[in-house]
């Protein structure tokens, strides 16, 4: 069966809940269901429809909006998960894409955060989900104005950045950096 957590308000209060998809139904079931006032829900990046909406166009089908991790006590929200079927080998690719706009008064600040995220949710995965490949989405003026620098290029070697670089008005991906 099909399943999966999500995130949802119920009456005014933040909830998780397991889903499952009985088979030969169109309808989700709930199996179980947690409401707190302060269970925190995830905020959208200012880009989130536009990498969906590309990864998608790039043949992509979403199966997390946000994708959840737990280690321990502690949960953490990718933004994306997405599988895509590789039609020569007969196999299924699996990403989850964790998308940073870099508005913030601080180019280098927003770097940090970025990059300490990504490390962070790349640890939990290989050991959660390890068949899973870890993407940060970035916008295209954005990597031309700092992965294209020696900065970028050191993280993206050092670090082992898989990156995608999107166009936000056209929602379209430019290219994959793994």
């Amino acid at each position: 069966m099909p399943e999966a957590i999500a995130l949802f308000q119920h009456t005014g209060v933040n909830c998780v809940g397991f889903h499952f998809v009985p088979p030969n139904l169109p309808v989700r079931s709930l199996q179980w269901v947690e409401c707190k006032p302060n269970l925190p829900m995830p905020a959208l990046d200012i880009y989130h429809d536009a990498v969906k909406n590309a990864l998608v166009k790039d043949g992509w089908t979403i199966s997390h909006d946000p994708f959840h991790l737990r280690w321990g006590k502690k949960d953490m929200y990718v933004d994306l998960g997405a599988w895509q079927l590789l039609t020569a080998e007969r196999e299924e690719s699996k990403i989850a894409v964790e998308i940073k706009s870099f508005v913030g008064t601080s180019e280098m600040e927003d770097l940090k955060y970025a990059v300490g995220q990504f490390i962070l949710y790349r640890a939990v995965m290989r050991q959660t989900d390890p068949d899973r490949t870890l993407y940060l989405a970035v916008r295209k003026i954005t990597f031309d104005s700092l992965f294209e620098e020696p900065v970028g290029q050191l993280l993206i070697a050092d670090e082992n950045l898989n990156i995608v670089v999107f166009e936000a008005q056209s929602e379209v991906i430019v290219k994959w950096i793994t």
